[in-house]
């Protein structure tokens, strides 16, 4: 085909079309905003009200279907990162993570998968106590909330854990010798090993063989009893079941209580930012693994903040923190624990979102040095 006749060709399709290109980008961006475009998997493309029709292979219009039901999905509402302390000690109490203070619709279900890969390395002592925390922790847990009625659910959190020695030690230790960090003696710790150890005059544990399994199950209801156009309000009543084996630092091996008062809001000063907190009090069960040296009055609070910088996309950034574990003058297991995560969440598809985070301990010792987290969720339209 010659230049000539090309160029003929093109001019005659556009005149077939009887629109510009910029009439066709201000009319498509018109009905999108409306809804009114239909996209059909045979292959047909049909803009209403628009006198046009295309004709493309089957595959592309299935592509352009899906690519132009994400451009105009509207956002999900907020939630914060899921985020738990899990310092070996820490992680065996049923300290609640943050959530949204709004419910879940009524007669909905809202489903949600968390992971969580640690790593922590602490070796400290005084004149009567020694503590080594050593290892690796991966957690699982399946989330399942459901809208009992307007303004309350109920939610089940189901976890798995595996403790082992791991294989992050070594990329660790080398991103502490790129940036010329203190390592805490971390690097002259064998790698990968497996190795809790706690002893005093009033109790102590030890844990150095690989263990696995169900962690400890964890019920809560929640009831948002204030709600206005800027905020909500809720309260929430926990309880842990001790289904965990303590003796392989699957659960504490007692029953914990909690009650959490929860906040959520947003936008700020019409910015697309929403903000979250919460602050509570947990009662802990006793624990065999901790007989001696457990607190059982501990506070836990958080704040978030979540950006939604682009359509699917936001940035959540939080701090978590929670009373000291046990009655000890070390700071990995007697400090009051501070944490810091950031990460973005991506709204790959209407009613789903994925999280992808980084939480480190802000109080050295007190929470793991590092934790990787990812969460997928699936919520109805509220």
């Amino acid at each position: 085909m010659t230049e000539s006749k090309l160029d003929e060709l093109i001019e005659q399709t556009r005149n077939n079309l009887e629109m510009t290109r910029d009439e066709v980008d201000s009319d498509l961006a018109r009905e999108m905003s409306r809804g009114v475009l239909t996209c059909v998997f045979s292959g047909d493309i049909r803009l209403t009200g628009f006198s046009c029709s295309m004709r493309l292979p089957a595959f592309m219009g299935g592509l352009c279907a899906a690519l132009l039901m994400f451009l105009v999905m509207p956002a999900s509402a907020s939630e914060p990162l899921y985020v738990k302390n899990l310092s070996p000690v820490t992680g065996l109490l049923g300290l609640p993570s943050q959530r949204d203070a709004q419910t879940a619709p009524s007669g909905n279900v809202m489903v949600a998968l968390h992971s969580t890969l640690s790593n922590q390395y602490v070796n400290e002592s005084n004149a009567t106590e020694f503590n080594r925390q050593d290892g690796e922790i991966l957690r699982f847990a399946l989330e399942l909330r459901y809208g009992l009625a307007e303004n309350w659910d109920v939610q089940l959190e189901l976890p798995w854990l595996d403790q082992s020695g791991g294989h992050l030690d070594g990329a660790i230790d080398s991103w502490h010798d790129f940036w010329g960090m203190s390592d805490g003696g971390r690097s002259n710790a064998p790698n990968n090993e497996l190795d809790y150890f706690y002893s005093s005059p009033d109790g102590g544990f030890s844990l150095q063989d690989d263990t696995s399994g169900i962690g400890d199950i964890s019920l809560s209801l929640s009831h948002a009893f204030y709600r206005n156009d800027a905020a909500t309000v809720s309260l929430a009543l926990g309880y842990k079941f001790g289904t965990g084996d303590d003796k392989d630092f699957l659960g504490s091996g007692g029953d914990d209580a909690f009650v959490a008062l929860r906040a959520s809001g947003g936008p700020i000063a019409d910015l697309p930012l929403s903000w979250h907190g919460q602050v509570g009090y947990l009662r802990a069960g006793d624990s065999d693994v901790l007989e001696g040296v457990q607190e059982q009055n501990l506070w836990f609070a958080g704040v978030a903040l979540d950006w939604q910088f682009a359509q699917r996309w936001s940035l959540i950034a939080q701090i978590d923190s929670n009373a000291a574990p046990m009655d000890s003058q070390l700071t990995g297991v007697g400090d009051n624990a501070f944490m810091a995560t950031v990460g973005p969440r991506w709204y790959f598809a209407p009613q789903w979102y994925a999280d992808f985070s980084l939480a480190e301990d802000i109080r050295l010792k007190t929470a793991p040095d590092v934790m990787f987290q990812a969460s997928v969720r699936w919520s109805p339209d509220s």
